[in-house]
C-alpha cells in the first residue's frame, strides 16, 4: 500500500452523530432507554457482549456516509466499553446481531424501508420494529442468508437474546428468558422500594416471632424453676411431691 493511499484512509473522518435527535417524544425516548438498560442487564458479568443505543454503526471501512444509528445494537461477541461509533472494520468485521427501533410519528414508510434494506444488506440476524402508541411489533429474523419476517410475534423468543415478545391487547411487553418483565427505571425503583419494604415486614415479623418465642420460653423455664422450688420445700416437710396420693 503506498504512503499517499495510507494517508488517505487516516484522513477518512467517520462522524459521531448524524445530526439526528435520539428521539422524537417521551415515549419514544423511554422505550429507547428501557430496551437498552434491559437488554444489557442479562449480559453484565460477559465482557463479550456490547450494547448500545443511538450508536453509529459504520459497516464498510473507508465508506463514511453509509451509515446507521439504531436505537439499540446488541452485538455478541464484542468486548464492553465506550465507542464514538461502531467501526465494524475495527470490531472484528462483526455486525451486530440483534438491531430494535422504536416507531415514531416521523418514521416514514421510504425511511424504514430504507432502514430494512440496511440491516438486510449488512448482516442483521435480527431486526425488531415496536410501535409504542400501537402497542404493535414486528420482527424478521436471518433465514437463508436474508432476514426474514416474523408471521407471529405474540410469544416469539429471540434466537440470539432469549427475550420473549408478548403483542396483544394494544400493548407490547418483553421478558426476560426467567420470565421477568422488562422494566422502566420508575418500575425498577418502585420495584425495589416495595421489595424492600417487604423485606423490612418480614424482618420485623420475624423478629416479633423470636421475641415472643423467647418470653415464652422465659415463662416456661420461670414455671419450671417455681414447681421446681415448691417441690423442695414439700419434701422438707416430709411429703413427697411426686406421691400420686
Amino acid at each position: 500500500m503506498s504512503v499517499a493511499t495510507t494517508e488517505a484512509k487516516r484522513a477518512i473522518v467517520y462522524p459521531e452523530s448524524d445530526g439526528q435527535p435520539m428521539a422524537d417524544n417521551t415515549l419514544r425516548f423511554r422505550w429507547i432507554v428501557m430496551l437498552q438498560g434491559n437488554l444489557a442487564a442479562p449480559f453484565a458479568d460477559r465482557p463479550d457482549v456490547f450494547v448500545a443505543g443511538d450508536l453509529l454503526w459504520y459497516p464498510v471501512e473507508g465508506r463514511p456516509d453509509i451509515r446507521r444509528a439504531p436505537d439499540v445494537m446488541v452485538a455478541i461477541g464484542r468486548p464492553k466499553g465506550d465507542r464514538e461509533a461502531y467501526l465494524q472494520r475495527e470490531e472484528g468485521n462483526q455486525p451486530p446481531q440483534a438491531v430494535f427501533e422504536v416507531l415514531s410519528p416521523g418514521n416514514t414508510l421510504s425511511k424504514m424501508a430504507r432502514k430494512f434494506e440496511f440491516y438486510d444488506r449488512y448482516g442483521v440476524e435480527e431486526y425488531y420494529l415496536i410501535d409504542p402508541e400501537r402497542g404493535d411489533a414486528s420482527g424478521w429474523v436471518r433465514q437463508e442468508g436474508k432476514l426474514t419476517v416474523i408471521d407471529e410475534m405474540n410469544g416469539w423468543v429471540s434466537p440470539r437474546l432469549g427475550v420473549r415478545f408478548a403483542v396483544g391487547g394494544d400493548e407490547v411487553r418483553l421478558f426476560y428468558p426467567d420470565g421477568r418483565p422488562f422494566l422502566t427505571f420508575e418500575e425498577l425503583a418502585r420495584a425495589r422500594a416495595e421489595a424492600e419494604e417487604q423485606a423490612r415486614v418480614e424482618a420485623e415479623a420475624r423478629a416479633a416471632e423470636a421475641r415472643a418465642r423467647a418470653e415464652a420460653e422465659a415463662r416456661a423455664a420461670a414455671a419450671e424453676e417455681r414447681a421446681a422450688r415448691l417441690a423442695e420445700r414439700l419434701r422438707a416437710l416430709g411429703i413427697n411431691p411426686d406421691d400420686p396420693a
